[in-house]
């Protein structure tokens, strides 16, 4: 008989140990599907900026059958848009000759025909300013350049007219982080009241790419063209939801 008791006894502890568990089990599953909830949101940040940088090459060629006085029509060229830009008010140490090209049609391997002009000498003058509002003033005059029989080209890299260039990214970083952050719990607190819940901390973010773009998105719109840019990040963040 008191085997059976004692026997009685251990099953009887048996069962509610496994029921306790069972609970305990069931309980930490249900915590960590209470752990699980959360929500995805994006949060938008756009600010306009001016550009701090302008650098506006001016390519031009000239051409002939004798190298000397070709070379001294590129000199004077030079010298044409050099004292454009300084009686402009740019600074000479904003201004530099770059990339003098020479090209002898005759000592070309694959020449084929007859050649009009036998040299060909192609001169950049490339003015890198932090005057963006004069240069863009001055641009609208490069006609005055042009009536002095100045050749202009846009070959390769130097597309025509000034290129606007914002440095300034790194400052502007830290506000719109925030405000991309405030703008994404504004939505998944949205997202939480729709359904009973709350919004808890911060599970995952990824801070996005910050993109500049043209402020006026006409048709066609290059960016480095406009001063006036916009700065737009989206950031991806994971909110905990809580009951």
């Amino acid at each position: 008989m008191p085997n059976n008791i004692f026997i009685l006894a251990t099953g009887l502890c048996l069962a509610i140990g496994i029921a306790v568990s069972g609970w305990f089990v069931g309980e930490g599953f249900l915590e960590g599907r209470k752990a699980d909830r959360y929500v995805t949101v994006k949060g938008v940040a756009e600010q306009e900026a001016k550009a701090d940088l302008a650098i506006w090459a001016l390519r031009f060629v000239a051409t002939g059958d004798d190298l000397t006085a070709v070379q001294q029509k590129i000199a004077a060229d030079s010298a044409a848009v050099r004292d454009f830009l300084i009686n402009s008010d740019f600074k000479a140490e904003e201004i530099e000759n770059r990339d003098l090209q020479v090209v002898d049609r005759l000592a070309q391997q694959y020449r084929q025909g007859e050649v009009d002009s036998r040299f060909i000498i192609a001169q950049t003058v490339a003015l890198r300013t932090a005057d963006v509002d004069r240069v863009a003033d001055t641009f609208k005059r490069i006609g005055e350049l042009v009536a002095t029989g100045l050749v202009l080209s846009d070959e390769n890299q130097w597309a025509a007219g000034p290129t606007y260039i914002f440095t300034g990214l790194n400052d502007l970083k830290p506000a719109m982080i925030a405000e991309a952050t405030k703008n994404a719990r504004a939505g998944a607190e949205q997202f939480a009241a729709d359904s009973g819940s709350t919004v808890g901390g911060i599970r995952r973010a990824n801070q996005g790419v910050f993109v500049i773009r043209p402020r006026d998105q006409i048709p066609g719109a290059n960016e480095a063209k406009q001063i006036y840019k916009t700065v737009r990040v989206v950031s991806t963040i994971e909110f905990s939801l809580q009951d």
